[in-house]
């Protein structure tokens, strides 16, 4: 896979993986992981499924409709490509933190919803619950941040909550951030991700 990897200052803190979103590529999230974790590791991966030219994660059928067979195997695709880079680079597969933006949020959604343990926690910003009807693994100690619009035109505040909830009853802390700046990434959403994180570390690190 099309990916960038960035060796961080402190080998301590988590490795960053980075999904953008649509017609995105591996270095659309790089300022925001220098914002969110400033001595941490980067990888960013572009997606391999291309929609009139525009890179991503998994193929869609339409606006909001999922190709759920193509999302599982990409899902399978890229966490044997993570498991690969971290052999490659060197650092902790048990420490990272997905950073998702999207189209980007909703595969690594569907990453937390088909492997344990893959993410120590989640910034997911302005996801979609990837797929239904599954059984989960637990998320027991993983803790997720949503980035949401209760003005997104692509996503229904509904379809937040479900996800929420889908999260929390598999175990996970969720923690969800409202903006009203529709589906576009906002400073305050990105300002309140790093806060979360930063908290977050310091709890751990207690």
């Amino acid at each position: 896979m099309i990916h960038v990897f960035q060796k961080g200052k402190d080998v301590t803190k988590p490795t960053l993986v980075l999904f953008h979103g649509t017609g995105g590529n591996e270095q659309d999230l790089l300022p925001l992981a220098g914002l969110l974790s400033p001595d941490s590791s980067v990888l960013g991966i572009r997606g391999n499924v291309l929609e009139n030219g525009m890179p991503r994660f998994f193929r869609r059928l339409a606006e909001g409709v999922f190709d759920e067979a193509d999302l599982i195997f990409r899902t399978h695709e890229i966490k044997q490509f993570l498991d690969e880079a971290a052999a490659q680079y060197g650092f902790d597969a048990d420490n990272l933190v997905a950073v998702g933006y999207s189209n980007g949020a909703n595969i690594a959604g569907s990453l937390l919803f088909h492997y344990k343990d893959v993410f120590r926690a989640a910034i997911l910003l302005h996801p979609m619950v990837p797929l239904r009807n599954i059984t989960l693994p637990s998320l027991e100690g993983v803790s997720i941040f949503i980035g949401a619009g209760t003005n997104d035109p692509l996503i229904a505040s509904s379809e937040t909550e479900d996800l929420e909830i889908i999260l929390q009853k598999a175990g996970a802390e969720v923690t969800t951030h409202w903006g009203n700046q529709g589906h576009r990434l906002s400073v305050a959403e990105a300002e309140a991700a790093r806060d979360w994180l930063q908290m977050r570390s310091t709890s751990t690190n207690a």
